[in-house]
Parts: C-alpha cells; structure tokens; sequence
C-alpha cells in the first residue's frame, strides 16, 4: 500500500508531504485546488509519461517520491533481476527538469522507465484519466478470472503446468537429437572425426607434464653432462682435490696426539673429506641417470607434445576436460546412430502428450467459462446499483477448437477480453477503447466489489468516480469503497458528502493566493 506521496515543485503544488491510510483516503476540494494534481505526481512516479507542463512555473525541475509497503514475496523475481534490495519496502523517487532529462531511482538504485512500470504494474491501479491501468491488459483479465474461480480452475492449471514440462523436455530432446536427415549426417562426421582424433592421440594422464620435463632435460642434457662430469674429475681424478684432501689428513695425522686442538682439526678435515667424498659418491650417480634420455629423441617428444596441443586447443584445457568431451560425443554419437528409434518414441511421447494437454485445455476453458458467466452477472448486478441500468458487461473467451491449430502453452488455449457498454444500444467494446473515465471507473469498481480480496495489487486509485452521480447512487459507491478497503487500499477523489463521510482519512485540498501566486 501507499504510505507516503512527497510532491515538490509539480504544477501549483509547491511542496507537500501526504501520508495514507489503510483501508479509505478521500481527498475532496474545489474543482482546480489540485485534486487531480496529487494523482498526477503519483501517476508520475509509478512511470507516467513525463512532460515540462508538470514543472511549477518558475522551477528548474519537478520532484517526486511514493512510499509503500509492499508483500516482498511479489516482487522476489523483479528484485533479482535488478540486484535490488528491500525490506518489505520500496520507495520510489523520479526527478524531471526543464532540459527533458530526468533521474528514476528505486530503494536508491538508478532504474530505466520501463523497469519502473515492471514494478508499478504490481502495486497500484489507477482508473481515472491515466495510463496506468492493471485491468486493461488481457493476460490480467484472464488471470483474475483463474483466481476467481479458482477452486475449479488451479487444480487443472497444477495438472496443465505439470504435463507441459513433460512436453517441453521431449522437445527439446527431440531437438537435440540434430535437424534434417543432411544435418545429423554432417554432425555424425564431425563426431567420427572428434572420437577418432581423441582415440588415436591416446592420451595419457600426466603425460603432458612427464614430456615437458623430458624435454627440458634434453635441451639441457650436454651442458648438464659435461658441467657434472668436470666437477666429477675436478674433485677425484688423479692430483685432485680428494687426493690433496688425502695428503693433508695424513700430514696431520702426525701431530694429533700432541696437543688437542690439532686432533680437532684432524676431525674437522676428516669430516669434510667424507663429504666430499659423498658428493662424488652423488655425481656419479647423476651422471648414470642421465643415461635413460637416451630411449628419448628431442624431435620426437616435441612431435607427441604438438599433438597434445592441439587436443587441448580443441578440446579443453586438461586431461580430464578432453576426456570428457571424449565421453559426450562418444553418448551424442549413439544417440544420433540410434535415431530413427529415438525419434519415433519422442514423437509417440510428444503426440500422446498433445492430446492430453488439448484434453486439460478444453477442461480449463469450460471451467473459466463457467465463473466468467457468474462473474458477468455478477458485475452486471454491481453497474444497476451504481446506477447504470443501461449497462452491459461480458467477458468473452475465443477458445481454439482444433488440436492442429493449438499453441502449447502453461496458460490454455483461451483469449478472454472484458467487454462493456455504458448506454443502451452501443455495442460492447472492449474496456480498454473506453474514452470516459467516470464510466471505466465504476466499472472497475464494480469489478473490483467482486474481486478485490483475489487481487494482487494492494492500492486502487479512482479519479472521477462520482461524475454524473448523486444521491443513492453515491452511498452505493461509497458502500462499495468500504467493501474493497477491507482487503485493499483505496485512494479516490471525490466531491460527494456521501462518500467522504465514509473515509478512514480524509484531504481537503485548497489552493491558496500568497502575493499573486499560487500553492
């Protein structure tokens, strides 16, 4: 619902701070005290068109801001896609200036004027002299009706919705199964091809890595020898460092039981000869393991290392993404070579789940059938109370009669348009080819006497309501605005006693003249 409607520099308003209601908001005044200007602000921050014209004389731009508390759950899809965030509340602020530029933003996120409708469409409807009108749309219609008599309706719609996934997943399998006989033909080569390449590569896991070290050391093999070789005779060949090493310890060997400190570098020497000893000990060996390079030829591990490239290129980035591509196209292939047999069971399953579906349609177009005529009479029955004796109401249903022509869908098979005439002997048109908004607005609140607790939309506006009305017809319209507000908001103008007695909160509107302006 509404909460609060903050309006500054739009037409005479200069500044206002309006908070609603629940349940009845009148807002009564002088013909041109600005009634109409409060529905026009709010007109504009649900997405109106914008136009300079709002601009009070004098400013640079417009400003408005609508506040409301909403049911959260409703809006879940629209707050993920636009990454918005609320807590059960959503305040919307739209600037407008004289240079035709303007700024809408939603709980301060910058927002387009069509996200802004996206949202708006489910929070207020406005029957007046607007845009803004939730029941003029079709597929709104049709969904009232379903939640009108849905007893009947959403069992079939639970059935329709669960068939129709059936029937989608066979599509789209019978779609991946390839297109025309050329096609499948030319894709099962592409697969051959792909299979055969993997296969014949026969590629190992860790075999990359395994390569490229073989290949490093290859590229490296003569200067690695030859450096470990020349530390190897440079340390034990004949007058090297070990014999010097050798001579050294035997001329101390001598002195050792002298003195003490000249054991002790006896030891110390003895020590290093050992490890020297050990790192030719370890030369030797790296020397011996160089020897198994040369099962390998540098060309030929560079040749196995393109070729796995080129598989990587291909087919993914590692061992198990190439596998598993490998294993994809290997199921693709069998589904493609078995697909005369595929095919037929698909279609049986697709056909068979047609004529249910066209059976669950013509079930659901009999049910809205039904409460679409209870409805009319019922609509019917509110428009004599109001005083529109002469008018008619419909809703008519355009169903399709043959399987062959049905467009599957979760929704049925049924186009239903709300029809109206206001007068005797015009015919029934479509509500939305209505031009007076007195009459579409006690239409919709005939409609709306019915089904305002299956509606959405938490907040009803109703400008002109009470054009041409007077008496008990006008304690009939307010006897109806107190049945609505008991599940929904309502925010009309009026200039009728009958009806503003009966507000939960009332606005009298003025326009006062300071220094030859007005405000």
């Amino acid at each position: 619902m509404l909460k609060r409607l903050q309006i500054k520099n739009v037409a005479l308003i200069s500044e206002a701070d309006i908070e609603f209601a629940n349940g009845l908001n009148v807002l009564t005044g002088e013909t041109g005290a600005g009634k109409s200007v409060v529905i026009d602000s709010l007109n504009f921050a649900l997405g109106a068109k914008a136009d300079k014209a709002m601009i009070k004389s004098g400013e640079a731009e417009c400003f408005v801001r609508a506040e409301f508390e909403v049911c959260e759950n409703l809006f879940l899809d629209l707050f993920e896609k636009y990454d918005i965030e609320t807590e059960n509340l959503l305040v919307i602020t739209r600037r407008f200036n004289l240079e035709g530029r303007g700024v809408i933003k939603l709980n301060g996120n910058s927002i387009t004027i069509q996200a802004l409708k996206e949202f708006t469409s489910r929070l207020v409807d406005v029957h007046g002299q607007s845009e803004h009108f939730y029941l003029l749309s079709q597929i709104n219609q049709l969904n009232l009706i379903d939640r009108y008599g849905k007893e009947d309706v959403l069992p079939i719609k639970e059935e329709i919705c669960k068939n129709y996934k059936n029937y989608k997943e066979a599509i789209n399998k019978l779609e991946s199964l390839g297109g025309s006989k050329v096609d499948r033909e030319i894709r099962l080569d592409v697969l051959n091809y792909q299979i055969n390449e993997i296969e014949t590569a026969n590629f190992e896991e860790g075999e990359d890595v395994e390569l490229t070290n073989i290949r490093n050391q290859l590229l490296n093999q003569e200067k690695v020898i030859e450096s470990l070789s020349t530390a190897k005779n440079l340390l034990s060949a004949d007058n090297s460092a070990i014999d010097k090493l050798d001579g050294a310890l035997y001329s101390l060997s001598q002195i050792t039981k002298i003195r003490t400190k000249y054991q002790n570098i006896y030891d110390r020497l003895s020590s290093v000869s050992e490890e020297l000893k050990d790192v030719i000990y370890e030369l030797d060996s790296l020397l011996d393991e160089n020897d198994y390079l040369d099962e390998y030829s540098l060309d030929e591990v560079e040749e196995r290392l393109d070729v796995i490239k080129k598989l990587k290129r291909k087919y993914g980035e590692s061992y198990e993404e190439i596998m598993a591509f490998f294993e994809n196209a290997k199921i693709e292939k069998e589904k493609l070579v078995n697909f005369e047999k595929e095919n037929e069971n698909l279609l049986k399953e697709k056909s068979k789940l047609e004529e249910v579906l066209f059976s669950l349609y013509n079930k659901l177009t009999k049910a809205r059938k039904k409460h679409s005529e209870i409805f009319s009479k019922k609509v019917q029955a509110e428009l004599t109370e109001l005083n529109m004796k002469s008018a008619k109401f419909s809703v008519e249903i355009e169903s399709v009669n043959e399987i062959e022509n049905c467009k599957f869908s979760q929704n049925g098979i049924d186009n239903l348009t709300f029809k109206f005439s206001a007068n005797m002997g015009e015919p029934l048109k479509e509500i939305s080819k209505i031009i007076s908004g007195g009459e579409l607005s006690r239409l919709m609140l005939s409609i709306k006497a019915q089904t305002a607790k299956y509606d959405d939309i938490s907040t009803f506006i109703f400008d002109e309501i009470d054009a041409g009305i007077s008496g008990e017809t006008a304690k009939v319209v307010a006897e109806k605005f107190i049945k609505i507000s008991k599940t929904a908001q309502i925010i009309a103008i009026t200039h009728l006693p009958q009806i503003a007695s009966y507000a939960d909160k009332a606005f009298k509107i003025e326009k006062l003249e300071k220094e030859g302006l007005f405000d």
